[in-house]
């Protein structure tokens, strides 16, 4: 199965490792080699369903409720009663339609590569997300170089595995300890492929799609004049390497697609060290032209591009790459514990000149070794790049194959593994560059980040008491709001339907007449307000209304990707707007000013993204073993994210009292 061959570089080996083994060996090549192969469940995924719109039009205007006054509520009811007997019914026919012809995918995959794609906002902080992961606390690997090096090769090795089909299937397990075993392989192994899915429902293992994977690596999004395309370069041998805002082409496989000895791959990124240090910093770095509105974007590349040399160079070096690699220096700041902010907002959207937004996957590393992942959001969801992420860290941590002991393989002046990229700059391109460059220095200094780690609520303490912690932190968000702002409006929560085949993602709506409830209640006076123990309960109840809408949204049950799909539908169609989408309700639910994601992962420092409306809050946030953390983004004199923070903790403070007060009364 697997190919062995001679190789000039046979004298290196691995004592890193675990097991000692040459460069072309299974164990360097292969992250993983898995007994199922890597798309076995994904013929057999089940379709992503389409609800029924009788069920949309009761969750939209369940969800709207907490948002509107009676009066307000009256008119969104008789406006909803009217499109589900109506045009809606028309809508979600031809809908119905147009899915049966197209079985091969979902109702929503296609309709939402167009939303990203189409949208002319500018990437960084609109779209592209941060993902920061924890440093190695062996120093002699956290140096940048070294640190780059493991980390690429850790990527080529999860690139290698997903291409030859060896890589784990993407699975959730509702326990682990019970089905990721050898056992439920074997029973996978001889199950029918065209069933396989279902025999894992039996382990209670449930496959993810895997769709999404093919465009971790060599992907890149071309700006065109009113919608962007994705090209793929699945064969491509070199990666972008970037550092000060200079651009340079490193191979990373050999001609035959084996991935480079580690000490070769480290000798070619100090080899672009050193072209780095013998000149200054780019006056005119290209990669700011990526931070621009599309359409701007769009049209400078046009013009960039009508030069041959141009041409050639970015097509078949930058957009041609397999991942884009950014060197930074000491002057773009290093991680501190104490004041995390400059950093992370650097990583979030920086100044754009060592950075290039269009790549599919871009790796970050800090003059300190400090390493994120800022993604481009149109390819694909968390969920793959998670599992990259992830792997990346296992990888790193379990067997790095360099170390600031390793002697490297010299690569100066091998400028056939080590390219500059060299455009022809002209004055139109110099123009754009300065202008792109003052646009986004404008936006990201009006940026603001908050950062919060409250110890009291944590893992540990959620299980104790019996919590859910998904919910507890979704309802102080909810307090902290109410709190700070006297109201509740349009709340987000990603939720993946990955579990169907070319699932995308569904919003989960965490204001509810629950949450509404609770937060009025607790707010109450002491002398009116309900004791710990009917606090508690209410508590209770918010979790069991947010565990529902969670569990409806990830068995494609919610209602936003449909109505989003009919809407879809109309405009395809010709047929004028239905006035659903004219209500107050609907515009208020989807002016998302508490836009908030998770991730969970013992790999994750931090994760941060952009406010998604100008006047909103994004909140990354996560649950760790000792403590709940969460960092809000806002843009200044629009929304004060330090109020919203400082709320968060009386928020925090308010619901750990109550849920230790109760827990007292009980004994």
């Amino acid at each position: 199965m697997f190919r062995t061959r001679v190789h000039r570089n046979l004298s290196w080996i691995s004592t890193n490792s675990s097991r000692t083994t040459t460069t072309h060996g299974q164990h360097y090549q292969y992250l993983q080699c898995s007994k199922l192969p890597t798309l076995y469940f994904q013929r057999s995924l089940p379709r992503l369903p389409i609800p029924l719109l009788e069920n949309s039009c009761r969750r939209f205007l369940e969800a709207t409720a907490p948002l509107l006054s009676p009066e307000e509520q009256t008119r969104t009811q008789e406006t909803v009663e009217r499109f589900r007997q109506g045009i809606g019914m028309e809508l979600h026919a031809k809908l119905k339609n147009h899915d049966a012809a197209n079985k091969h995918t979902s109702y929503i995959s296609q309709p939402w590569f167009d939303m990203y794609l189409s949208d002319r906002a500018p990437l960084p902080l609109n779209y592209n997300p941060l993902l920061v992961m924890k440093s190695d606390s062996r120093k002699e690997y956290q140096n940048q170089v070294v640190r780059a090096t493991n980390l690429i090769i850790s990527s080529l090795r999860f690139w290698r595995s997903l291409q030859s089909d060896l890589l784990e299937p993407e699975v959730y397990h509702m326990n682990a300890k019970k089905s990721d075993t050898p056992s439920y392989r074997r029973w996978m192994k001889v199950a029918p492929k065209a069933f396989a899915t279902y025999a894992s429902y039996a382990f209670k293992a449930f496959p993810l799609d895997m769709s999404q994977y093919n465009r971790l690596f060599g992907t890149s999004r071309i700006p065109r004049i009113g919608k962007d395309e994705l090209v793929q370069s699945p064969d491509s041998k070199h990666i972008l390497v970037m550092r000060r805002g200079h651009m340079y082409a490193v191979n990373v496989l050999d001609s035959s697609g084996y991935i480079e000895s580690p000490s070769v791959i480290l000798g070619r990124l100090k080899a672009v060290l050193k072209l780095d240090a013998d000149r200054e910093a780019a006056s005119v770095p290209l990669g700011v032209l990526t931070s621009g509105q599309r359409d701007e974007w769009a049209k400078s590349r046009e013009q960039f591009v009508s030069n041959p040399k141009n041409a050639d160079l970015l097509q078949s070096e930058v957009d041609a790459a397999l991942f884009c690699v950014c060197l930074d220096g000491e002057e773009d700041g290093v991680f501190n514990e104490d004041r995390q902010e400059p950093l992370l907002k650097h990583l979030l959207a920086g100044k754009a000149q060592n950075r290039w937004f269009d790549k599919s996957i871009s790796l970050l590393i800090s003059a300190d070794g400090t390493t994120a992942i800022n993604f481009e959001h149109s390819w694909g969801d968390g969920v793959a790049v998670l599992r990259y992420f992830n792997e990346l860290y296992k990888d790193t941590q379990r067997q790095p194959f360099v170390s600031t002991a390793t002697v490297h393989t010299p690569a100066e002046g091998d400028l056939s593994n080590v390219r500059p990229i060299n455009f022809e700059i002209d004055e139109a391109t110099k123009a754009a560059v300065s202008e792109a460059y003052n646009k986004n220095a404008s936006i990201v200094d009006s940026l603001d980040m908050n950062v919060l780690k409250y110890p009291h609520i944590n893992k540990p303490t959620c299980k104790q008491y019996g919590l859910s912690p998904d919910s507890i932190i979704q309802l102080s968000f909810q307090l902290a709001y109410r709190q700070a702002y006297n109201g509740y409006v349009g709340s987000y929560e990603s939720c993946s339907t990955s579990a169907f085949r070319h699932g995308r993602t569904e919003t989960m709506r965490p204001c509810t007449n629950a949450t509404q409830d609770f937060c009025e209640a607790i707010l109450q006076p002491e002398r009116s307000k309900p004791s710990a123990g009917e606090l508690r309960a209410m508590i209770d109840k918010c979790s069991k209304v947010h565990g529902q809408l969670t569990k409806e949204a990830a068995m494609g049950q919610g209602f936003d990707r449909h109505l989003f799909a009919l809407r879809h539908t109309a405009q395809k169609e010709g047929i004028p707007l239905p006035d659903l989408y004219e209500t107050e309700a609907y515009q208020r639910i989807n002016n998302n000013i508490i836009s908030t994601s998770t991730l969970g992962s013992d790999a994750l420092l931090a994760g941060s993204f952009g406010p998604v409306v100008r006047n909103g809050f994004g909140i990354g946030y996560s649950i760790q073993n000792d403590f709940a953390g969460a960092i809000v983004t806002t843009y200044k004199n629009q929304a004060d994210g330090k109020v919203f923070i400082d709320s968060l903790e009386a928020a925090f403070d308010k619901i750990c009292a109550v849920i230790q007060q109760s827990s007292s009364s009980k004994k």
